[in-house]
Order: C-alpha cells, then sequence, then structure tokens
C-alpha cells in the first residue's frame, strides 16, 4: 500500500496510438519520455498524465464555477492512481498579447513596480531636478497666485482609478460634515446617496470649500488647505473652471512649481491609466496612417484623389471645406501633390489646429459664411477606421497604416511622471531594457541606504532570485522589455519554466515538451540543473525530450516504441539507464550504450562554386 501512495500508477492507457499501456512511475523524481517521433510520448504525458489531472481538479471544484469552465473528456485509461496536481509547460508561442513581456510573465515586473514606488527617488518631468516636499505655506502661495475672484473647489482626493460602490465612504464624509463630492468628474451632493457601478474605475473626490480666490480669503484658504492634506494623505486639488491644478505637501519641484502623486505601484504599470502613456495607452507603439501610404501617385491633385483611401468623388460640401483650408494656407487644390509645400499638405493631412478658419457655401440666394476648425483628411479616415464593421472594409484602411514608435513616450510605454523616478540612477524601463546578465549585475552592484536595504531588501533578494532563473534556463540574452509576441516556442517555455521554479511549489507533476530545443549546448547543462532543482522542492517532472544530457541526467528513461503511428504505442524500455541498456528492443539504448552511432561520412560532395548563386546579398 505505502508503494501505491508513493507511486503514479498507470493501467490500461489507449488514448490515441498507445496500446493499454501500463507502468509506475516514481514521484520526486525527473523522468524522461523518448523515443521516435509518432511513438505516443506525448500523448501518454499531455493526453493521458496531464488532460487527467486537470479533469480531476476541474471535477474538484464546486458546480457553479465548473459551469465556467466546461467538462473535459476522460481519456481512454483504465485507471490511474497517485495522480499529483499538473502543470503542462507546452512547446507553444506564450501570451499574443502586446502588452504582454518577459518582465510581466515571469512577476518581475510586479516586484520593480513595488521597488521603485517604495525606494525610487521622484525627479520632476521638466527640469529633471529631485523633488522636495513643499510646505503647507507654500502651497497657499501658488493657489493665491492665481487670478484675484477666481472661482475655485479645494478638492482632497480619496479615491484614485479604483472600482466600488464606496457607499460606506460617502456616509462616512456625510457624517464628518462634508456636503459635496466630485465623481468621475461631476460634483453631486452625498445627501442624494450617488450609486456608482461595482465593476468600473472610479476618481472620487470630496469638495472641501468653495471660494474666491483673494487676499482677504487666506485664513479661509489655509483652513481648507490644512483639511485637504489631511483627507487626501498630503495631497489636495484646486479646481477650476479650466484645469485641476494638483498640488502635494510631499511631492513638488520648487523650481517649476509644479506638484506630483505620490508614486505608487500602479503609476509604473502601462496596464493601468495611472501609469500608462497616453500617447499610446502603453502599448509603446502607435497606428497610424502614412502619409507615403496614402498618396502613392504624386503626381495627382487632391481633386483628383491623390489621397487614394479617400476614394470616392470629393462632393460640393467636403469641397467648400477644403477650399477654406487652401485659402488659408495659400494654395490652390488643383495643383499636383509633389508640388504643394509641405505646409499645405500638412494643412490637409493634419488640419489647422485651433486656427479659425472661414468656410463659404455658395448657393443661390448667396454665399453663407460660417466658422470652424480643420482636423485633416488623417483624423476623418481614422474617424472612419474607428466606425468601421465589416472586416473588408477595416483591411482596406489598414493598408495605409504603419506602425511606428510612440512619439510621446518613444516607446517607453509610462507616462512622464512614472518615468522621472529613478532607482540606482536609472528608471523602470531603463533596468528592463537590460539583457538578463547586466540586469543581475545592476541589482547586485547597488550602492543603498540603510533605510532603502530595510524596505527594499525582500523585494531585491526576489528579483535577483529570479533573474538567475532566467539565466539558468538559458535567457541571459533576452531583456526585461522584451514582447511576448515576440519570443520564440522555446523562449516561452523556458520562461515559464523558471517562473514554476520561482514560485517554489512542491508536490506537482510538472509535463514539459522538448524544454531543450534551441539551447547552446553550453546552456543545457544550466536548464539541467533547473530541472533537477524543481525536482528536489519535491515535485516530479517529466520531459517528453530527444536530448542525451537529458536522458543521462534523468533518474528515469521511458523509452516508447518501437516505431512511428500504428507501429508505436509501447513501452519498449522503461529504468534507470543502465536497466534499459539491458533491453536489445531499445534503439535509444543502443545509441546511449554506443552500440549504435551515426558515422561521419568519410568523403564530403564536392562543393561547384559555379553552382553557387548570391542573391539579396545571402549565398545559397
Amino acid at each position: 500500500m505505502e508503494a501505491e501512495v508513493q507511486d503514479i500508477v498507470v493501467r490500461g492507457a489507449r488514448e490515441h496510438n498507445l496500446r493499454n499501456v501500463s507502468i509506475t512511475l516514481p514521484r520526486d523524481r525527473l523522468i524522461c519520455f523518448t523515443g521516435v517521433s509518432g511513438s505516443g510520448k506525448s500523448s501518454f504525458a499531455f493526453d493521458t498524465l496531464y488532460a487527467e489531472g486537470q479533469r480531476r481538479y476541474i471535477e474538484s471544484l464546486s458546480a457553479y464555477a465548473r459551469q465556467f469552465l466546461g467538462q473535459l473528456q476522460k481519456p481512454d485509461v483504465d485507471s490511474i492512481s497517485g495522480l499529483s496536481p499538473t502543470i503542462s509547460i507546452q512547446q507553444k508561442t506564450g501570451s499574443w498579447n502586446p502588452r504582454s513581456t518577459v518582465a510581466t510573465i515571469t512577476q518581475i515586473h510586479d516586484y520593480l513596480r513595488v521597488l521603485f514606488a517604495r525606494i525610487g527617488t521622484q525627479h520632476c518631468t521638466q527640469c529633471s531636478q529631485p523633488i522636495t516636499a513643499q510646505s503647507r505655506e507654500q502651497i497657499i502661495a501658488q493657489i493665491l497666485a492665481l487670478r484675484t475672484n477666481t472661482q475655485v473647489l479645494v478638492l482632497a482626493p480619496v479615491v484614485r482609478g479604483q472600482k466600488g460602490e464606496y457607499r460606506d465612504l460617502f456616509e462616512d464624509m456625510l457624517k464628518a460634515g462634508y456636503v459635496r463630492a466630485r465623481v468621475n468628474g461631476q460634483v453631486v451632493q452625498l445627501s442624494d446617496d450617488p450609486a456608482l457601478e461595482r465593476n468600473r474605475k472610479h476618481n472620487i473626490e470630496i469638495v472641501i470649500d468653495r471660494l474666491a480666490v483673494s487676499g482677504k480669503a487666506r485664513n479661509r484658504l489655509a483652513e481648507a488647505v490644512a483639511a485637504a492634506l489631511q483627507l487626501g494623505q498630503g495631497t489636495l486639488i484646486v479646481a477650476t473652471k479650466d484645469q485641476d491644478i494638483l498640488l502635494s505637501s510631499k511631492c513638488a519641484c520648487l523650481k517649476c512649481n509644479l506638484s506630483f502623486e505620490p508614486p505608487s505601484p500602479q503609476m509604473f504599470s502601462f496596464n493601468s491609466p495611472s501609469g500608462m502613456c497616453p500617447g499610446c495607452d502603453g502599448l509603446g507603439e502607435t497606428s497610424t496612417f502614412d502619409p507615403e501610404l496614402l498618396v502613392p501617385d504624386k503626381t495627382k491633385s487632391f481633386l483628383d484623389l491623390a489621397i487614394e483611401p479617400m476614394r470616392t468623388r470629393i462632393g460640393r460640401w467636403r469641397r467648400h471645406t477644403y477650399e477654406a483650408v487652401a485659402r488659408h494656407v495659400g494654395f490652390d487644390l488643383a495643383t499636383p501633390w509633389s508640388r504643394l509645400s509641405g505646409q499645405a499638405r500638412d494643412a490637409l493631412l493634419y488640419g489647422t489646429g485651433d486656427e479659425h478658419l472661414t468656410f463659404e457655401w455658395k448657393w443661390r440666394g448667396g454665399i453663407w459664411r460660417h466658422g470652424g476648425t480643420f482636423a485633416g483628411v488623417i483624423a476623418e479616415l481614422e474617424e472612419k477606421y474607428r466606425k468601421a464593421k465589416a472586416p473588408t472594409v477595416r483591411k482596406f484602411y489598414e493598408k495605409y497604416v504603419r506602425q511606428t514608435r510612440c512619439p510621446v513616450c518613444r516607446g517607453a510605454r509610462l507616462n512622464a511622471q512614472a518615468l522621472a523616478v529613478r532607482f540606482g540612477g536609472s528608471s523602470l524601463t531603463e533596468v528592463e531594457a537590460l539583457p538578463i546578465t547586466q540586469a543581475i549585475d545592476f541589482f547586485e552592484s547597488l550602492d543603498l541606504t540603510p533605510t532603502q536595504i530595510k524596505i527594499g531588501e525582500q523585494v531585491l533578494r526576489e528579483i535577483i532570485n529570479r533573474l538567475t532563473f532566467l539565466r539558468d534556463v538559458g535567457l541571459h540574452y533576452l531583456t526585461l522589455d522584451r514582447s511576448a509576441p515576440t519570443l520564440s516556442g522555446g523562449e516561452s517555455q523556458r520562461i515559464r519554466l523558471a517562473s514554476q521554479i520561482g514560485s517554489g511549489l512542491t508536490g506537482v507533476l510538472y509535463v514539459l515538451d522538448e524544454p531543450s530545443i534551441g539551447l547552446h549546448d553550453r546552456d543545457q547543462r544550466r536548464l539541467l540543473d533547473s530541472l533537477q532543482r524543481l525536482r528536489d522542492l519535491g515535485n516530479t517532472v517529466i520531459v517528453v525530450e530527444h536530448d542525451e544530457q537529458t536522458m543521462r541526467a534523468a533518474d528515469m528513461i521511458v523509452d516508447f516504441g518501437p516505431g512511428p503511428g500504428v507501429r508505436g504505442g509501447h513501452i519498449v524500455a522503461s529504468g534507470t539507464l543502465d536497466e534499459i541498456a539491458r533491453e536489445k528492443k531499445s534503439i535509444t539504448a543502443a545509441y546511449l550504450t554506443g552500440k549504435q552511432e551515426i558515422e561521419v561520412p568519410k568523403k564530403r560532395r564536392p562543393v561547384n562554386r559555379e553552382r553557387t548563386k548570391r542573391r539579396n546579398g545571402i549565398l545559397e
């Protein structure tokens, strides 16, 4: 009975081409499944062991949870006992989400966000000088510097970008004597019990006072500022008719007279509105219509549809708009595109900004003049592209769109305030742009103060450990900001493997699919050390592999065969390397013991240099 508890016992596996396979696998061992391609090793590892483990896990959940996950089919097997919770790390590409990076997949980015928020040094976004605390008197003087009699609201921010209904908060503020609050930009009465959607993010500021800026109101303003700083935990907002002025007793640049919000982990997330770049929404790239693609034939004039995606003939209404632009800038719409000035092209494509134009509409009753602004043809095309529902229409416009680096953040993904926080002399994006080996050197060579060590010691240790795991699985050349869609299948698998090692789970059955693919021979030893470390934590590791080093390092080898497809599906040999060496039917054992080998040809085919051609700079 004790052996049954310690082992994984499979009886009668018939999934795909498996032929009633039965075997006992020891727990807490590194086991290598090998054999010719199509022999059934993946069917046994993934479609039998892993599939049954997932099915049992889902069946253990409540009926309510199972209705969202669906029902998994039981593998074609008589029985499996001693099965642990299973995790599959297959040879496939990871998340195709463009927001995912190596740092986010391995959770290193989360630790870095905490590190920069807690012990990073904030700098001014304009002059790059370190930010110092702003006194209450300086805040009052900054408000009094506004135009006299300017009507302002003194607000205390209490909720920033958080989900919830906040009924208790409104009730507590009402009991404290506050009457109004600004919720998502709208001033509401607290007595009306504002109803908020639970699953939406909200910004809530309590209205401390409403007053007109003047020297006579200094005492009243001082009381409002003191109350707002106390309720807003060192931050207040002065709202005028035209703008919101953020003032802080903690984060302010005295030289530029600017205040900033205190750093928080959300501020360093490009997936959060608090931290993402406003120009690209945290993607680092923007999709814009390219002028070179929009105008393929520059001999045409604007009226002859030089801008190709405009497609239809320009009618009278649209034409009178463009004619106003031409009169304002000073050019003729019938002029060929190649002869237009840069100012004329920019006006047509990107608009005239806030400049007021006079449009003239001619009709039988005379000329009707009206004023307005012109946003540009590209803005019109972008609106059509956003509204397009049909795939064919969207595909048509995408022919003229090009991915470019965001001009606001220059590909950094974060907003200016987040990029202005530095730790060890570098910003968060600069740290994540380092290769893994250089990132380890960066964190190990930091010169920190005793206070910084006390605050960030555990976070730094976790970051260095996870970076070391990535290096140990042969990914030392990757940078943390590497986008997930650009990773190969082998890289994605080894990143997930490093994440599992870092999680420290025990009692788990891991199933891996050829993790050595793409690895140089010198990095294979590091990968094996990582697999053995995962085993030593108290896990069972099953590797579907053809690599010789992996087979020799395994505690048990299971050789499937003897051939592919219908000629396979059997276990030819199983056990340690010495035990399977005695099996005459095992081709794998014959090659591992040197009984068989692939000889290097003694005579090579001569190179015919006359047939070697150079095409596009590449030798064939």
